[in-house]
């Protein structure tokens, strides 16, 4: 019996990329332009359109995008930040590491940030909002930003799993302040290690976030202020720039995949819930394909025991985390999220995945339930 991977980042066609990449490695190589090479720049120039921005700027991970956003917003000690408790602990540890306090707020059923409750989290700390695109699905943006707007907020959205994803024909990115990305290897747009993008349409984050990746240097030998070292390579953005020209085929596949699940697994709505979205406003780019199982561990078990590699994104939320202890939260502050994480799973949905395995998957399901 084959195996149906949740992952599977060499193909066949992929390794005629590799060779591709490979040659202008060797070119960049000649050339030593390690850092802030062409590449970068080229990189960053060509995301930022696809995020619907100005500006990019590359740093080494998405924390980092993150981390920078907020410091360039000024955002610091005795500060808040909303955020939600579903997320990769990557959206709470930046907040945390730049010294402000995160402030979680429960999602609605589509596992983003439920636009009906942050009011009720603001308070005279309140800096900034950071959205999370979780699972490559846009939040409800409008509602976000008028909340913003009206009080006075500032946003970062945090769409590390949600390059090429829109709300309203408008690329998630540019709907805040600033936007963070992620290009680790696992994420629809990807590099060959950590990397991370920042994109903003404001010249003035775009000035200081040059320095802030590169130790606050003006130049060679004069530092504005002391920073982080965190530039995105050169070597890695060559590998970005490859991968930006096959994301709209990525894309596309992905969607489909889901589309196929949704149609195939429609007449188990006794058992299992499909990913929500508003198809009016959203394009869902699916990093993940998440579902929301009854018996949810026997199902994956039985996944398992046939083969099909299956995923739980993410079985402790946040604010049960040891790291997020001195915050105070307690169980049954967020319940849908606390129910949430009882019962998502996550079915392969690679670009990859060919017809068979999808069906495959689908059957199993089913017969997992009608046994």
């Amino acid at each position: 019996m084959n195996k149906i991977p949740f992952v599977d980042l060499f193909t066949k066609k992929q390794a005629e990329t590799v060779d591709a990449i490979l040659a202008d490695i060797r070119t960049v190589v000649s050339k030593s332009q390690f850092i802030l090479g062409d590449a970068v720049k080229e990189f960053e120039t060509s995301f930022a359109k696809i995020a619907g921005c100005e500006f990019g700027i590359g740093v080494n991970s998405g924390l980092d995008a993150l981390i920078l956003s907020l410091r360039a917003l000024g955002i610091g000690e005795g500060d808040e930040v909303i955020t939600a408790p579903n997320s990769f602990i990557g959206s709470a540890a930046a907040i945390a590491l730049v010294g402000a306090k995160p402030v979680f707020v429960d999602v609605a059923d589509d596992y983003n940030l439920d636009p009906a409750l942050i009011e009720g989290a603001i308070t005279s700390k309140t800096r900034a909002i950071m959205p999370v695109h979780l699972t490559g699905n846009p939040c409800a943006m409008d509602k976000i930003d008028s909340i913003a707007k009206n009080r006075g907020l500032k946003i970062v959205e945090d769409a590390a799993q949600a390059i090429g994803a829109t709300f309203h024909n408008k690329p998630v990115g540019s709907w805040s302040d600033l936007g963070a990305f992620s290009l680790h290897p696992l994420k629809n747009l990807h590099v060959w290690g950590d990397g991370g993008m920042i994109t903003t349409n404001a010249k003035e984050f775009e000035t200081v976030l040059r320095l802030q990746r590169n130790h606050g240097l003006k130049n060679r030998d004069e530092v504005e202020f002391f920073s982080y070292n965190s530039r995105l390579d050169t070597i890695q953005s060559v590998v970005g720039l490859h991968m930006l020209r096959s994301l709209p085929t990525t894309t596309e596949a992905r969607i489909s995949n889901a589309n196929r699940y949704r149609e195939q697994l429609s007449g188990l709505s006794e058992f299992l819930e499909l990913p929500r979205t508003n198809v009016k406003a959203a394009k869902h780019v699916y990093h993940v394909f998440q579902v929301r199982a009854t018996r949810r561990d026997e199902l994956q078990k039985y996944l398992q025991e046939e083969g099909i590699e299956t995923k739980v994104h993410y079985p402790i939320p946040i604010h049960y985390q040891k790291a997020a202890a001195y915050l105070g939260c307690r169980k049954g502050m967020f319940p849908v999220t606390e129910r949430l994480a009882t019962e998502i799973l996550s079915l392969p949905v690679r670009e990859n995945l060919s017809v068979n395995e999808l069906e495959r998957v689908c059957e199993t399901v089913k017969r997992f339930y009608t046994r």
